[in-house]
């Protein structure tokens, strides 16, 4: 299958519809830190980016929001891809990002290197989309915070070495500061700002 083949094929069946129901998902899951709505396979688009990640990116990004794509996603069929169906350009660096796409998220780069809003504007930030194999079997993250009745907890393997330090900076910085999507396999996970995350170590 060729580039073009690759980057007209796999993107939404019903555009309205499934956009709908990914952008519910996500307020779902913004709005209650913790828990994992599901979500089919609405999108295909080509390896290595997921079907959960890259139906994020077609309900979230559009022609006004740039993206920034980690070493495994700067492929030509999946910039094809994107831009095809999203429209959305590619940013030069993390800190011009709206939204981030990352598929190997051990080794992005730190928090504070993408865009991190202003005072004024607090929104004018990344989103980072982070694409992981699953949501239960890495280190245990509690969380607490708002949208939170006492404590959730989820597990997302490969998770960057210092993560839960860098998290607790962000937290810092706000009103500023980046907002998480973990996409899984099937379902996602969100983590805004304003949520706290301790680790479950003894």
């Amino acid at each position: 299958m060729d580039i073009a083949t690759q980057s007209i094929d796999g993107g939404f069946a019903e555009p309205v519809f499934n956009a709908q129901t990914v952008f519910r998902a996500i307020m779902d899951a913004m709005a209650r830190p913790g828990t994992v709505p599901p979500l089919p396979p609405l999108a295909h688009p080509p390896a290595p980016l997921s079907a959960t990640a890259g139906a994020v990116a077609l309900a979230l990004c559009d022609n006004d929001t740039p993206v920034w794509l980690d070493a495994p996603l700067q492929t030509a069929s999946v910039k094809a891809w994107l831009g095809f169906h999203s429209g959305a350009p590619l940013a030069n660096t993390p800190a011009d990002a709206h939204f981030a796409l990352i598929a190997n998220p051990k080794e992005m780069a730190a928090l504070d290197g993408f865009a991190q809003g202003t005072q004024e504007y607090p929104d004018r930030s990344t989103t980072l989309i982070l694409l992981v194999d699953d949501l239960a079997s890495g280190p245990s993250l509690l969380l607490e915070g708002p949208g939170i009745e006492k404590t959730s907890m989820i597990a997302p393997p490969g998770m960057p070495r210092h993560f839960v330090e860098q998290w607790k900076q962000n937290n810092q910085r706000f009103p500023r500061g980046v907002d998480i999507i973990l996409a899984a396999p099937g379902n996602l996970a969100c983590l805004p700002r304003t949520t706290r995350i301790k680790t479950m170590e003894a």
